[in-house]
């Protein structure tokens, strides 16, 4: 099939979103997030670039596997003449 942008997409996502739920649960109860009214932005955005990032990597196999599904299905010989 080639070259799927999905993965690296998803694995740098999926690391990202990683860091920040692991740096937000370490902080959390801290005084750096009484500017945001005490919401832990790090831990919010780390768990949805979590999610982001598994979701590319889930669609990028997905697809891969019906390709090499679809590849593997034998082809009908092509009908001399054009009519079927």
């Amino acid at each position: 099939m080639g070259f799927d942008i999905r993965i690296p997409i998803g694995f740098l996502f999926t690391c990202l979103g990683a860091l920040l739920v692991l740096f937000g649960l370490f902080t959390m109860g801290s005084s750096i997030y009484e500017h945001s009214l005490g919401i832990n932005i790090n831990l919010t955005w780390g768990i949805a670039l979590l999610i982001f990032g598994l979701l590319m990597i889930f669609f990028a196999k997905r697809s891969a596997k019906r390709a090499s599904g679809q590849e593997a299905a034998p082809q009908a010989p092509p009908t001399k003449g054009g009519v079927h």
